[in-house]
């Protein structure tokens, strides 16, 4: 990645993570936005649709739709048709919950739909201590109607001292399906911040996480992993955080913040309501700041070139400070063990 990217960033994000809704039907252990609260001004259909427009006005290629529950908002499947008929692609992050052979069928004939599907166990036992009771059996039934529909659709693991122990039965439980393993980053945002001392891996499990990685080609991660990977997979992603630069996050009622896991007061860039998305992409003061931001402590690592500094999310949840070292980077949890 060239200097020039990282300090101006694109004239406009090539994905951008939406979250849709706050409303869920769940009260997972750890939530990234702690969705499930009441939220009184989320962006009405008319307002989304706009929002689409301005995205595809942009060409941004891909939208990452997440919450909450997105099937919960009524108007969804009739957004995911708008933005798809305007050229967009979408990736959605459901729970299954809401999941029946209809909505299934649907879904499989949307040729830019990809769908990630949550499960963190690969039994009741874990999936049901972080999702809520009775939810294993639900996503089983919610992966066999998109199996049977034909609907591309991965599943998607937080990686957690729980699951950690479980990654080849869930990648073959994923195979079943027809489905890869995608294995998201545990961060302690949201409900997180309650649960990291319970769920977040250990030193040991990260470490041995890493060398796991390099031996699973096919395992998708699409987060800020890249501080564990080895040179061998660097091709497969960002070697950076990609913040304010290549992505950024729009929260329910038109929040604009650099990154889905730092949706605090502090990094608030603007909303969509008052100030075009444009606008808040080129001349946000926090947004500018992402892209000057660089570890100093960082440079002269032997990794540096894997990672720039790891995520800086880890960082702010973990020193309140971005400026800092992400703290799971392979080079201090070894440090630290």
């Amino acid at each position: 990645m060239g200097s020039s990217y990282s300090k101006n960033g694109l004239r406009a994000p090539v994905n951008a993570t939406w979250e849709i809704t706050l409303k869920c039907n769940l009260h997972c252990a750890h939530c990234l936005s702690d969705s499930g609260q009441r939220v009184r001004d989320e962006m009405s259909f008319v307002e989304c649709k706009h929002l689409i427009d301005e995205l595809v006005g942009l060409n941004v290629f891909q939208v990452n739709i997440g919450g909450g529950e997105p099937f919960i908002r009524p108007d969804f499947l009739d957004l995911l048709d708008y933005a798809h008929r305007r050229g967009l692609v979408t990736c959605v992050s459901t729970n299954g919950t809401l999941m029946d052979g209809d909505l299934a069928r649907r879904l499989a004939l949307m040729k830019r739909l990809y769908l990630q599907v949550s499960l963190d166990g690969v039994d009741a036992e874990v999936n049901d201590r972080i999702r809520g009771r009775g939810t294993y059996g639900q996503i089983i039934a919610a992966m066999e109607f998109l199996s049977s529909a034909g609907a591309r659709f991965s599943v998607n693991t937080v990686l957690t001292r729980l699951s950690y122990p479980q990654l080849d039965d869930l990648r073959s439980l994923a195979g079943q399906f027809g489905a890869e393993l995608r294995v998201s980053r545990f961060r302690p945002s949201g409900r997180g911040k309650g649960s990291r001392s319970d769920l977040a891996p250990s030193t040991e499990q990260l470490e041995n996480f890493a060398s796991w990685l390099d031996g699973h080609d096919m395992v998708r991660t699409g987060d800020s992993f890249f501080c564990l990977t080895s040179e061998n997979r660097r091709r497969k992603g960002l070697d950076m955080c990609g913040a304010a630069k290549m992505t950024c996050c729009i929260s329910p009622n038109g929040n604009i913040y650099p990154c889905a896991f730092l949706q605090e007061p502090a990094f608030l860039c603007g909303n969509v309501r008052q100030e075009g998305f444009q606008s808040i992409w080129e001349k946000s003061r926090i947004m500018h700041s992402f892209r000057e931001l660089e570890v100093e402590t960082c440079v002269r690592c032997e990794r540096f070139e894997h990672c720039r500094g790891g995520c800086p999310a880890m960082a702010y949840h973990t020193y309140r400070d971005i400026s800092m070292p992400d703290p799971e980077c392979l080079v201090n949890i070894k440090t630290a063990a």
